[in-house]
């Protein structure tokens, strides 16, 4: 995989500024969050030791807590209005560090100076109870400077230690953030259409409606340009929780996340021309993947009451999809539209369940479903 450049600390700033929905004026969340972040550092870190070999995700996970440590460094600064890349220079300024030259990739300025630890033997648990004792240095009505620049320089000694690169940290935080909490905008969906280079018999729908109805027998069936697809479905479970109308998930996922490997299957749509995607994109283990996810999440629907006058998905919720997903094509979603999925996707669901039956309407070009009552027949 190709790496990514320097990120300007002034950069990342300015673009995760849009995802702190938090309150300006009250310290306590972001101070606690930064509080809870480092612990996860830490917990982290106590599991690698632990496990060693056996926990093979260390790198990942270390960077996506140091990255939420630095997101709430980014809110405090912007409430004290000091520059997170101030804070940072000031604290690479110590003795602890040496500047190196490096030929820089920005096209502004020509020689990079990168702070080197002069310690490079530190054992990381020692980085780790300093950055603690740090943090709580932090957790006052409202923090010193000194004290900021204290923590941002245990927070790159620690980093260091756990060999990180900064950039991949910063970066891979500002695409989650960006992805969980924000809408995507245009530029965020280029690329995103994953069939478009295929013939139409190769694609997911740019529109389609699905006819859903249910018969005596308990069993929903459903219809696509007045063809029978699929199998009859039951609850299969003594729970009527009308489980028999999940394919609904599937059809939101192909409408707004431009992914179903089921509904391919359902309607023989798979990309048989390029063996590669029918093997690794399209076939068995995609459909595994996409029935455990959309069963996964019925589970935890339910006790919210099928996310009925939910706003928002948890984004613990979200994180874990983005795991079970990781490897295939839709990995490439941000995570904030697969909460619109799942929201959309359980609207049209209560409706169907509430009606025993309707339309599935979905339009991919303007990422949307949306229900109808059967006896609307156009």
């Amino acid at each position: 995989m190709k790496k990514e450049g320097s990120l300007l600390l002034s950069d990342y700033a300015a673009e995760v500024a849009a995802t702190d929905v938090l309150e300006m004026q009250d310290f306590n969340p972001v101070l606690l969050g930064l509080y809870g972040e480092v612990g996860g550092i830490m917990a982290t870190a106590k599991k690698a030791i632990r496990e060693s070999t056996a926990y093979p995700g260390f790198k990942k996970a270390a960077e996506e807590e140091f990255g939420d440590t630095l997101w709430y460094l980014a809110a405090i600064c912007r409430r004290l209005q000091i520059p997170l890349e101030d804070v940072f220079s000031e604290a690479a300024k110590h003795g602890d560090f040496i500047s190196v030259g490096a030929a820089s990739d920005v096209a502004q300025g020509a020689l990079a100076y990168i702070a080197v630890p002069v310690n490079t033997s530190t054992p990381l648990d020692t980085t780790l109870l300093r950055l603690g004792q740090s943090a709580a240095a932090l957790l006052v009505s409202k923090p010193a400077r000194s004290d900021l620049i204290s923590f941002a320089r245990a927070y790159l000694d620690a980093m260091h230690a756990a060999k990180l690169a900064f950039s991949e940290v910063a970066r891979g935080n500002l695409r989650k953030a960006r992805g969980a909490f924000l809408e995507p905008v245009h530029a965020d969906l280029v690329g995103l259409d994953f069939d478009g280079v295929f013939g139409v018999e190769e694609q997911l729908p740019r529109e389609f409606k699905i006819r859903v109805n249910q018969r005596g027998n308990s069993k929903s069936y459903l219809q696509w340009k007045g063809v029978f697809i699929g199998d009859p479905l039951t609850d299969n479970s003594a729970d009527r929780d009308g489980y028999r109308f999940h394919d609904v998930f599937h059809f939101a996922y192909a409408a707004i996340l431009h992914w179903s490997p089921v509904v391919r299957a359902l309607i023989k749509h798979k990309r048989k021309s390029d063996p590669r995607y029918d093997e690794e994109q399209d076939s068995g283990r995609a459909i595994v993947v996409e029935e455990g996810v959309s069963a996964w999440i019925f589970s935890r629907a339910k006790e919210l009451n099928f996310f009925e006058s939910q706003e928002k998905v948890s984004l613990g919720l979200l994180k874990t999809i983005g795991e079970f997903v990781a490897g295939y094509e839709v990995e490439k979603c941000p995570l904030k539209l697969w909460e619109r999925a799942i929201l959309e996707g359980y609207a049209v669901f209560r409706q169907l369940n509430a009606n025993q039956g309707g339309w599935i309407i979905g339009n991919r070009d303007q990422r949307t479903i949306k229900y109808l009552p059967l006896e609307s027949e156009e």
